[in-house]
């Protein structure tokens, strides 16, 4: 194996382009903040995160892990694939420090595709090394989440009231 492909193993990756599908949910995300999609089948996304100088908190190149989660969660969100996907909750660990000039290259794997909820486990890793992973929880909603009408919840400045309206 020559330095390239240890450098770059994604482009040793085979895609089945016969089980490839189209991206239908987060389809205006910044790929150069949260990833690109490398390989994407039903209930299985792939996402490549290039870490940037401009993602970096210090002078050592320390990546923030902000960026790691967010392409973990583009990651999740794509292995879903519907449009009006949403996040709903998630566990994450961070598990090594991710640097300047890194590629982390995240597989996320849905299940329960006949439910409206879904769990998604995810792991990020650099060369086979593990540096991330995480559940993360998501419902699939009948439209665009801020299009829905969400509850009122009844204010009131006595919290004695709030509680008995809520009961």
């Amino acid at each position: 194996m020559d330095t390239n492909e240890e450098m770059n193993p994604v482009e040793n990756l085979i895609i089945d382009d016969d089980e490839s599908i189209n991206l239908k949910t987060h389809t205006k995300i910044k790929k150069y903040l949260s990833g690109d999609i490398v390989t994407l089948k039903e209930n299985y996304a792939q996402v490549k995160l290039s870490c940037t100088k401009e993602m970096a908190v210090d002078e050592m190149g320390l990546i923030h892990g902000g960026f790691t989660f967010s392409a973990a969660d583009f990651a999740a969100m794509a292995a879903v694939n519907e449009p009006y996907v949403v996040l709903i909750g998630a566990v994450s660990k961070f598990l090594a420090p991710v640097k300047v000039g890194d590629i982390i290259i995240f597989e996320a794997y849905a299940k329960f595709e006949d439910a409206r909820k879904r769990e998604i486990d995810v792991v990020g890793s650099i060369n086979d090394i593990k540096v991330f992973e995480g559940r993360f929880d998501a419902v699939i909603l009948p439209e665009h989440v801020l299009k829905l009408k969400l509850k009122k919840v009844r204010k009131s400045k006595n919290k004695k009231d709030y509680k008995q309206s809520n009961q």
